[in-house]
Protein backbone atom coordinates (compact mmCIF):
# COMPACT_ATOMS: atom_id res chain seq x y z
CA UNK A 1 0.00 0.00 0.00
CA UNK A 2 1.03 3.50 -1.21
CA UNK A 3 1.60 6.30 0.99
CA UNK A 4 -1.55 8.01 -1.12
CA UNK A 5 -4.00 4.97 -0.42
CA UNK A 6 -3.01 5.06 3.51
CA UNK A 7 -3.67 8.80 3.48
CA UNK A 8 -6.99 8.85 1.78
CA UNK A 9 -8.02 5.58 4.13
CA UNK A 10 -7.33 8.04 7.06
CA UNK A 11 -9.25 10.82 5.50
CA UNK A 12 -11.79 8.53 5.02
CA UNK A 13 -11.87 6.72 8.09
CA UNK A 14 -11.27 9.91 10.84
CA UNK A 15 -14.67 11.14 8.43
CA UNK A 16 -16.58 8.34 8.73
CA UNK A 17 -16.11 8.52 13.01
CA UNK A 18 -17.13 12.50 12.46
CA UNK A 19 -20.26 11.83 10.51
CA UNK A 20 -21.20 9.16 13.17
CA UNK A 21 -20.92 11.69 15.82
CA UNK A 22 -21.39 14.95 15.36
CA UNK A 23 -24.40 15.04 12.33
CA UNK A 24 -25.92 12.32 13.71
CA UNK A 25 -26.89 9.90 16.82
CA UNK A 26 -25.59 6.71 14.90
CA UNK A 27 -23.00 6.33 17.31
CA UNK A 28 -25.22 5.40 19.91
CA UNK A 29 -25.65 1.86 17.98
CA UNK A 30 -22.21 0.95 19.44
CA UNK A 31 -21.13 2.83 22.25
CA UNK A 32 -22.22 4.60 25.21
CA UNK A 33 -23.03 8.08 25.17
CA UNK A 34 -20.23 9.25 27.16
CA UNK A 35 -17.80 8.28 24.79
CA UNK A 36 -18.60 10.85 22.10
CA UNK A 37 -15.97 13.21 23.26
CA UNK A 38 -13.50 10.95 22.58
CA UNK A 39 -14.42 9.71 19.31
CA UNK A 40 -15.02 13.01 18.12
CA UNK A 41 -11.01 13.61 19.10
CA UNK A 42 -9.77 10.57 17.87
CA UNK A 43 -11.97 10.88 14.50
CA UNK A 44 -10.53 14.45 14.06
CA UNK A 45 -6.61 13.15 14.64
CA UNK A 46 -7.25 10.48 12.08
CA UNK A 47 -8.81 12.83 10.04
CA UNK A 48 -6.28 15.59 10.37
CA UNK A 49 -3.40 12.88 10.11
CA UNK A 50 -5.19 11.76 6.46
CA UNK A 51 -5.01 15.43 5.01
CA UNK A 52 -1.50 16.04 6.16
CA UNK A 53 -0.36 13.08 3.93
CA UNK A 54 -2.52 14.25 1.27
CA UNK A 55 -0.84 17.18 1.12
CA UNK A 56 2.86 15.60 1.40
CA UNK A 57 2.14 13.18 -1.27
CA UNK A 58 0.62 15.98 -3.33
CA UNK A 59 4.01 18.53 -2.88
CA UNK A 60 5.62 15.33 -4.08
CA UNK A 61 3.88 14.23 -7.13
CA UNK A 62 5.63 16.45 -9.75
CA UNK A 63 8.73 13.43 -9.21
CA UNK A 64 8.05 11.22 -12.04
CA UNK A 65 9.69 8.57 -11.06
CA UNK A 66 7.44 7.86 -7.96
CA UNK A 67 4.84 6.84 -9.95
CA UNK A 68 7.07 4.38 -12.01
CA UNK A 69 8.16 2.93 -8.90
CA UNK A 70 4.75 1.68 -7.48
CA UNK A 71 3.60 0.73 -10.56
CA UNK A 72 -0.16 -1.25 -10.29
CA UNK A 73 -0.31 -1.57 -6.15
CA UNK A 74 -2.20 1.29 -5.64
CA UNK A 75 -4.86 -0.38 -7.74
CA UNK A 76 -5.53 -3.43 -5.04
CA UNK A 77 -4.93 -1.58 -2.15
CA UNK A 78 -7.97 0.74 -2.93
CA UNK A 79 -9.89 -1.92 -2.20
CA UNK A 80 -9.10 -1.82 1.37
CA UNK A 81 -11.16 1.48 1.58
CA UNK A 82 -14.62 -0.53 0.51
CA UNK A 83 -15.50 -1.43 4.29
CA UNK A 84 -14.77 2.38 4.99
CA UNK A 85 -17.15 3.50 2.21
CA UNK A 86 -19.52 0.77 3.88
CA UNK A 87 -20.19 2.88 7.02
CA UNK A 88 -20.83 5.84 4.77
CA UNK A 89 -23.52 3.80 3.09
CA UNK A 90 -24.99 1.41 5.53
CA UNK A 91 -24.25 2.02 9.23
CA UNK A 92 -24.46 -1.35 11.39
CA UNK A 93 -27.67 -1.11 13.11
CA UNK A 94 -27.69 -1.63 16.86
CA UNK A 95 -28.15 -5.10 18.30
CA UNK A 96 -31.29 -6.21 18.57
CA UNK A 97 -33.62 -9.85 18.17
CA UNK A 98 -30.90 -12.36 16.61
CA UNK A 99 -28.42 -11.23 19.78
CA UNK A 100 -30.75 -12.16 22.34
CA UNK A 101 -32.76 -15.32 20.74
CA UNK A 102 -30.46 -17.83 23.10
CA UNK A 103 -32.99 -19.36 25.67
CA UNK A 104 -30.07 -20.13 27.82
CA UNK A 105 -30.00 -18.85 31.51
CA UNK A 106 -30.81 -15.20 31.41
CA UNK A 107 -28.17 -12.75 32.74
CA UNK A 108 -28.38 -10.85 35.98
CA UNK A 109 -28.46 -7.34 35.26
CA UNK A 110 -25.00 -5.20 36.20
CA UNK A 111 -27.76 -3.25 38.53
CA UNK A 112 -29.28 -5.65 40.55
CA UNK A 113 -29.49 -5.17 43.51
CA UNK A 114 -31.85 -5.94 47.47
CA UNK A 115 -32.73 -2.02 47.81
CA UNK A 116 -35.30 -0.34 45.76
CA UNK A 117 -37.43 2.62 45.94
CA UNK A 118 -41.04 1.96 46.90
CA UNK A 119 -43.12 1.65 43.97
CA UNK A 120 -46.51 4.15 43.78
CA UNK A 121 -49.81 2.09 43.46
CA UNK A 122 -51.99 3.49 41.29
CA UNK A 123 -49.92 4.23 38.59
CA UNK A 124 -48.03 2.85 36.03
CA UNK A 125 -43.68 3.39 36.58
CA UNK A 126 -41.70 3.49 33.58
CA UNK A 127 -38.62 1.15 34.14
CA UNK A 128 -35.42 -0.05 32.61
CA UNK A 129 -35.61 -3.73 32.08
CA UNK A 130 -32.59 -4.47 33.91
CA UNK A 131 -34.47 -2.57 37.21
CA UNK A 132 -37.34 -4.90 36.68
CA UNK A 133 -34.92 -8.07 36.91
CA UNK A 134 -33.16 -6.89 39.34
CA UNK A 135 -36.28 -6.30 41.96
CA UNK A 136 -37.61 -9.64 40.33
CA UNK A 137 -34.13 -11.73 41.20
CA UNK A 138 -33.30 -9.64 44.60
CA UNK A 139 -36.22 -7.37 46.00
CA UNK A 140 -37.03 -9.47 49.16
CA UNK A 141 -39.63 -6.31 49.84
CA UNK A 142 -41.14 -8.10 46.50
CA UNK A 143 -42.18 -4.07 45.70
CA UNK A 144 -42.94 -4.95 42.25
CA UNK A 145 -46.12 -7.48 43.65
CA UNK A 146 -49.25 -5.20 42.03
CA UNK A 147 -47.77 -2.41 40.45
CA UNK A 148 -48.31 -1.95 36.90
CA UNK A 149 -44.59 -1.20 35.03
CA UNK A 150 -43.84 -0.26 31.92
CA UNK A 151 -40.89 -1.87 30.05
CA UNK A 152 -39.41 -0.98 26.68
CA UNK A 153 -37.48 -3.03 24.75
CA UNK A 154 -37.73 -5.08 20.96
CA UNK A 155 -39.61 -8.43 20.50
CA UNK A 156 -38.34 -11.69 20.44
CA UNK A 157 -40.31 -15.02 20.29
CA UNK A 158 -39.53 -17.84 22.45
CA UNK A 159 -38.10 -21.17 20.72
CA UNK A 160 -39.37 -23.34 23.48
CA UNK A 161 -42.60 -21.88 24.93
CA UNK A 162 -45.51 -21.30 23.14
CA UNK A 163 -47.72 -18.97 25.50
CA UNK A 164 -45.33 -15.84 25.64
CA UNK A 165 -42.73 -14.17 23.85
CA UNK A 166 -39.90 -11.42 25.47
CA UNK A 167 -39.59 -8.06 25.67
CA UNK A 168 -35.47 -7.23 25.83
CA UNK A 169 -32.82 -4.60 25.29
CA UNK A 170 -29.12 -5.27 25.26
CA UNK A 171 -27.33 -3.86 28.41
CA UNK A 172 -23.73 -2.49 28.03
CA UNK A 173 -21.36 -1.66 30.03
CA UNK A 174 -18.87 0.28 27.38
CA UNK A 175 -19.61 -1.07 24.13
CA UNK A 176 -22.06 -3.50 21.82
CA UNK A 177 -19.25 -6.07 22.10
CA UNK A 178 -19.47 -6.36 26.02
CA UNK A 179 -23.11 -6.47 25.40
CA UNK A 180 -25.74 -8.56 27.52
CA UNK A 181 -29.30 -9.62 27.22
CA UNK A 182 -31.88 -8.81 29.30
CA UNK A 183 -35.32 -10.29 28.54
CA UNK A 184 -38.74 -10.13 30.24
CA UNK A 185 -41.18 -13.26 29.61
CA UNK A 186 -44.57 -11.12 27.79
CA UNK A 187 -47.63 -13.34 28.74
CA UNK A 188 -51.32 -12.71 27.95
CA UNK A 189 -50.41 -10.76 24.88
CA UNK A 190 -49.86 -11.86 21.23
CA UNK A 191 -46.11 -10.93 19.84
CA UNK A 192 -45.81 -8.50 17.60
CA UNK A 193 -43.37 -8.75 14.67
CA UNK A 194 -39.91 -9.51 15.64
CA UNK A 195 -37.29 -7.03 16.24
CA UNK A 196 -40.45 -4.58 16.52
CA UNK A 197 -39.71 -1.96 19.55
CA UNK A 198 -42.65 -1.76 21.71
CA UNK A 199 -43.82 -0.18 25.29
CA UNK A 200 -45.11 -2.95 27.14
CA UNK A 201 -47.38 -2.45 30.42
CA UNK A 202 -48.39 -4.77 32.95
CA UNK A 203 -47.79 -6.68 36.20
CA UNK A 204 -45.19 -9.03 37.82
CA UNK A 205 -46.26 -12.04 37.94
CA UNK A 206 -44.78 -13.68 41.14
CA UNK A 207 -43.35 -17.18 40.83
CA UNK A 208 -45.11 -20.04 42.50
CA UNK A 209 -41.85 -21.31 44.57
CA UNK A 210 -42.34 -17.35 46.31
CA UNK A 211 -38.63 -16.31 44.93
CA UNK A 212 -37.19 -16.53 41.41
CA UNK A 213 -33.50 -18.21 41.73
CA UNK A 214 -31.43 -15.74 39.88
CA UNK A 215 -30.45 -16.33 36.46
CA UNK A 216 -32.36 -19.62 35.83
CA UNK A 217 -35.57 -18.59 34.27
CA UNK A 218 -36.57 -14.72 32.74
CA UNK A 219 -39.00 -12.76 35.03
CA UNK A 220 -42.83 -12.94 33.56
CA UNK A 221 -45.21 -9.83 32.83
CA UNK A 222 -48.98 -10.13 32.53
CA UNK A 223 -49.64 -8.00 29.77
CA UNK A 224 -52.13 -4.77 29.91
CA UNK A 225 -51.12 -3.51 26.85
CA UNK A 226 -48.34 -3.44 23.93
CA UNK A 227 -48.18 -0.57 21.94
CA UNK A 228 -45.01 -0.10 18.78
CA UNK A 229 -43.06 2.09 19.25
CA UNK A 230 -39.89 3.84 16.78
CA UNK A 231 -36.67 2.74 17.97
CA UNK A 232 -35.25 5.01 20.49
CA UNK A 233 -32.38 7.35 20.22
CA UNK A 234 -30.43 5.15 22.89
CA UNK A 235 -31.08 1.46 22.17
CA UNK A 236 -29.13 -0.03 24.96
CA UNK A 237 -28.97 0.52 28.77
Amino acid sequence: MNRLTQSMILVLLGGAVLRITTLSTTYLNYVKPGFRPFLIAAGAVVFVLGVIGLIQEWRGSTETEHHHDHGHAPRVAWLLTLPVFAIYLIAPPALGAFSAKSEDAPAQPVAALDAYDTLPAGKVTDMTIGEFIGRAYGDSSKSLSGRQVKLTGFAVPSAKKKDRWYVARIQIACCAADGIALKVAVLDAAMPPENTWVEVTGTWREPKSGKLPVGTVAPELDAISVTGIPQPVEPYE
